[in-house]
């Protein structure tokens, strides 16, 4: 089974620029996850709402327009899926899905950006206690747990380009770094990094602004995170810099189950 993850930086714009078709030709996930997806599933054309061959799930931003928004298109219908964490403020940017499959959890989130002043930081970082909390949760209920999507943050200096000059800017502060180190100690892992430790210029996210993609001044703040119970599962991960359509590149996750 092939999981794929991506930020798009807006459906209907991936779509239209011609590059959301191709995503399910070239990876052909099972399960494509989906973050920043900034539409309403009205606002999207059929051939985005419905994918032939997949089961399509939705959540968007209740207090803005054009804003957050996750989806997550499905070749095995889930269980049962859940649209939030039962929090209203995180729940109304729309920023969680959770689908149950027969052997597995999957969370499919777009984790806030902690700029925008000290109010967006602390909203990014109870949205990750929380989180964390809910995780937790379903382990204690022996669920096997997957969980992907943009976290915002770079974990270590090894992941992003220039980790000295981002010291002080959010997504490499030392709270949100910090949060990451928790999920680790509570016996998650961060699939990539544990395949390839030492890896360097691995990246997801490249600044559109200043071209930072074509020198690979970037950052991995993208990531597939498991429980350690279904570690001995994974076959392969990937991250996929040659696919384009958004400031993020997709990111891929094997199992065999």
């Amino acid at each position: 089974m092939k999981i794929v993850s991506w930020n798009t930086n807006g459906i209907r714009a991936t779509y239209k620029q011609g590059y959301f078709e191709p995503v399910f030709a070239k990876l052909k996930p099972d399960i494509l996850c989906l973050q920043e997806t900034k539409a309403e599933p009205e606002q999207m054309p059929e051939e985005v709402r419905n994918v032939k061959g997949y089961f399509s799930y939705f959540s968007y931003s209740k207090v803005k327009k054009g804003y957050s928004g996750v989806g997550i298109y499905s070749k095995i219908e889930p269980k049962k899926v859940e649209y939030g964490i039962g929090i209203p403020k995180f729940d109304d940017e729309g920023r969680i899905l959770i689908a149950h499959y027969a052997d597995f959890v999957l969370l499919n989130v777009y984790f806030p950006n902690g700029g925008g002043g000290p109010e967006r930081l602390a909203y990014k970082l109870e949205f990750y206690d929380e989180f964390l909390k809910l995780i937790n949760n379903l382990k204690r209920k022996d669920k096997k747990i997957i969980f992907c999507g943009d976290v915002n943050t770079a974990h270590e200096a090894i992941d992003l380009a220039r980790p000295k000059e981002n010291e002080e800017n959010t997504g490499f502060l030392p709270e949100e770094r910090a949060w990451l180190d928790e999920v680790v100690a509570a016996g998650y892992v961060d699939v990539f990094r544990h395949f390839y430790p030492t890896k360097t210029g691995a990246y997801t996210y490249w600044d559109m602004k200043t071209a930072a993609r074509e020198r690979n001044v970037g950052w991995r703040i993208d990531y597939f995170f498991t429980s350690t119970n279904l570690l001995p599962t994974i076959k392969d991960i990937k991250i996929h810099s040659n696919i384009y359509g958004s400031d993020h590149c997709p990111i891929s996750l094997e199992i065999q189950l």
